[in-house]
């Protein structure tokens, strides 16, 4: 179905708004997939926190003007589904990358982070970064070890003592 004017500018600024928020995206080529696989891949999108469309590569070039992700300009090219991540920097490339995992005919096109291309086989190193919370639980763990190890070399002493004083008890009571 065709858009008139009107929505292609809607449409392009809905994409333009996302873009200038988003920390990620992937483009792919979606060609053979059925309008289920297609609603499969939206739910876990829409679990993941990615925004995902379908949009012609005209709109979606106008779109990405003066975003992080004008650098995937010149690689649109085909029918493509573009997924931009909205929270974690991973979670576009997740999607894709789990999607085709199940289905082949899911191409990724082009990967773009910060504003910068990434080669498209680099997808399933982007998509093992881990989000917000585990960063965040990786880097508590970090900061938690040396105050850990410092608490225990700093009772070392006192358990030795009680352990010592133990062991003379109970060889007391033997005897």
């Amino acid at each position: 179905m065709a858009l008139n004017i009107g929505e292609k500018k809607d449409v392009v600024k809905e994409i333009s708004d996302i873009a200038s928020s988003a920390q990620s995206a992937v483009a792919a080529e979606y060609r053979g997939l059925t309008v289920s696989e297609l609603s499969v891949l939206r739910d876990n999108a829409r679990d993941l926190g990615v925004y995902v469309k379908v949009v012609k590569n005209s709109l979606a070039k106008i779109a990405i003007k003066d975003t992080n992700f004008e650098c995937m300009d010149s690689s649109l090219k085909g029918p493509l589904i573009f997924a931009f991540s909205k929270e974690d920097l991973g979670s576009a490339a997740k999607l894709v990358n789990d999607f085709k995992k199940e289905n082949e005919l899911l191409k990724p096109v082009v990967v773009a982070v910060n504003g910068e291309l990434v080669d498209v086989e680099k997808l399933s190193q982007i998509a093992a970064l881990p989000n917000k919370e585990q960063a965040i639980s990786m880097l508590m763990a970090v900061m938690k070890l040396p105050i850990e190890k410092l608490t225990r070399t700093i009772a070392a002493p006192n358990v030795k003592l009680v352990q010592t004083l133990s062991a003379y008890k109970i060889k007391l009571e033997q005897s």
